[in-house]
């Protein structure tokens, strides 16, 4: 800031404060801002705010929208933020805009320059941004975090979180825990190594490193960078018996949650690596699981196992969503594997376990005092060692698909209602076991699969339901799958788009559809709501894309007629009606 002689200088305005670790403490009772993902980074996706509400939310027209422009579409799965009057968003291929809200005009943008070589599993999509201070922070598909200045779009630091050239990839968006930056990392289908990362936001130092496969050292660093062992995850060889271990994915491809109240910080990891299980006996430790970890030193308080020595690729990457239930703390997770949890957040008891899709092939249920699944062995692809010609295991139907009952399409929690509003997918597949061998940056499967849809008149359908119970109190069905997050509001309104490009508005107690508006192409991404000015505004980010597209295969073919795109729509009430 220039200062003439004589003058004062001018004081900041109060919507133009560095964000704090008190702001984001708070972030998910914050009407005016949208600090993290998540809408708070406990993960509820609720907002207290009911100026549009059941009674007037047909009145909701566009404010504005912005494309993202150019021919770099694909999918689009990113959740804004909203600070000191901007909207912070990032785009397909590592892009992220920073737009005036009033006005919806561009006023920077920063293009990460991307290598020919990078190798991302399931589309060129990023999820979000985390903010801190003046800076906005997120990672690219080449395995980089990015700190840009909030004002300007100039890069503050960026920093190497590991080698593209050898699978890694970051799709997340990154999380701030107690001023601590942390970040996961993708790439399980080319047999990486998970781990959970802690930073410091301002300046990207390396704090400390959690890996997430069990056998693999985890480390501390000291001021100077030096690297202190800070032990074992887990003990060698106790539950990876072999060598795989070495390259045993459980990547954190999602991100995490952090709760303030239980001071934990809660990671999903991967599937484990290769997909093949009969060449890697034992649980796989820590794959397919949900860890709680000390965000200022990466130490593991609890972890607890949903799909132990997972052979469908079900991961456990899903969010770990923080709430109150009967004086408790506790946390919901809508698993791939099919499976609803509830586990205590302070201390990983598993309290309940149910299904949240019809068909499950491959369990017959959680046995809840001990937290194990009740394995349905026919359900398991077969030893292709074990078979005639050694090349390919028998094919068996499984259900849920690879891609999940639930897959990134983030869910909601509205403590108005106690109930969770999941987005889940009613699909199945034919999957049988290969041999494989692990080459550095190949894909690391060693199994085959195509998806098929299990019913004639719909695929996705996004269910409310009880985490006391186990009750879906209500459904509403949807042609194509489901791949887009979900909203609750306190003016009893459940936001979510569709791949058919439909934002929505449903009734949170009864799941009626109150409101739609077509955003031209397939909505992937979850909607976020701020006021201001006593204005209440919604917004969501459009472009059809993902992992359904590329792996789809029979569903893939059913909805190959919608249409990419690239676009941010901005909605508030219509008035003089």
């Amino acid at each position: 800031m220039v200062l003439l002689a004589g003058l004062a200088p001018l004081a900041l305005p109060a919507h133009a404060a560095e964000i704090t670790n008190a702001m984001l403490d708070n972030a998910a009772k914050d009407t005016r801002n949208v600090l993290s993902f998540g809408m708070g980074s406990q993960g509820q996706r609720f907002s207290s705010l009911a100026r549009i509400n059941t009674r007037n939310v047909a009145r909701l027209v566009p404010a504005w929208s912005f494309s993202f422009g150019g021919e770099k579409q694909r999918g689009q799965e990113s959740q804004p933020l909203v600070a000191n009057g901007k909207m912070f968003v990032t785009a397909s291929y590592s892009r992220i805009f920073a737009i005036d809200l009033k006005t919806g005009n561009k006023l920077w943008k920063y293009e990460h320059r991307l290598p020919d070589g990078i190798m991302p599993c399931c589309d060129v999509v990023n999820r979000g941004a985390a903010l801190y201070g003046n800076l906005v922070i997120f990672g690219t598909l080449d395995a980089q975090l990015v700190a840009l200045d909030q004002a300007t779009g100039k890069v503050v630091w960026k920093e190497k979180v590991d080698d593209y050239a050898a699978g890694y990839s970051m799709t997340a968006a990154p999380l701030i825990a107690n001023g601590v930056l942390l970040n996961g990392v993708s790439g399980g289908e080319f047999g990486v190594v998970g781990r959970v990362e802690g930073r410091n936001p301002l300046t990207g130092e390396l704090l400390w490193m959690r890996p997430t496969v069990e056998g693999h050292m985890g480390y501390r660093y000291d001021k100077d960078g030096k690297e202190i062992e800070n032990g074992l995850t887990g003990t060698l060889n106790k539950s990876w018996p072999g060598e795989l271990w070495k390259t045993g994915g459980a990547s954190t491809w999602m991100g995490g949650t952090y709760d303030p109240a239980t001071g934990m910080a809660y990671f999903g990891t991967g599937n484990p690596a290769p997909w093949n299980s009969h060449l890697r006996p034992g649980d796989n430790l820590y794959s397919s699981s949900t860890l709680a970890l000390d965000p200022q030193t990466g130490q593991i308080k609890w972890a607890y196992q949903n799909t132990p020595n997972d052979s469908w690729d079900f991961d456990g990457a899903n969010e770990f969503v923080t709430f109150d239930m009967d004086g408790k703390r506790y946390g919901g997770k809508a698993d791939r594997n099919g499976f609803f949890y509830v586990i205590d957040a302070r201390t990983g008891k598993l309290q309940n376990a149910f299904p949240f899709v019809r068909k499950i092939t491959w369990a017959s249920g959680i046995d809840i005092e001990s937290g194990r699944p009740k394995f349905i062995e026919a359900g398991r692809p077969s030893d292709p060692t074990k078979a005639q010609d050694g090349k390919k295991g028998s094919t068996v139907f499984a259900a849920p698909a690879f891609l999940g009952a639930k897959n990134q399409m983030p869910m909601a929690y509205s403590p108005q209602t106690g109930l969770f509003y999941v987005p889940a997918n009613e699909w199945g597949m034919d999957i049988w076991n290969e041999p494989i061998s692990y080459k550095k940056g190949g894909a690391f499967l060693g199994a085959g699969f195509t998806i098929k849809p299990l019913f004639d008149d719909y695929i996705g359908v996004l269910r409310a339901v009880d985490p006391k119970t186990g009750k879906i109190v209500w459904e509403a069905k949807n042609t194509a799958p489901l791949w887009g997050g979900v909203m609750s509001t306190a003016g009893g309104l459940v936001f979510h788009g569709t791949p058919e490009g439909y934002l929505k508005a449903l009734d949170a107690k009864t799941g009626k559809e109150l409101w739609k508006f077509q955003t031209g192409s397939g909505v992937v991404a979850p909607p976020v709501t701020w006021e201001d000015g006593g204005v209440q505004y919604v917004a969501v980010v459009s472009g059809w894309g993902g992992a359904v597209p590329l792996w789809g295969g029979e569903v893939a073919r059913k909805v190959n007629f919608l249409e990419q795109g690239g676009s941010v729509w901005v909605f508030k009430l219509a008035t003089g009606i």
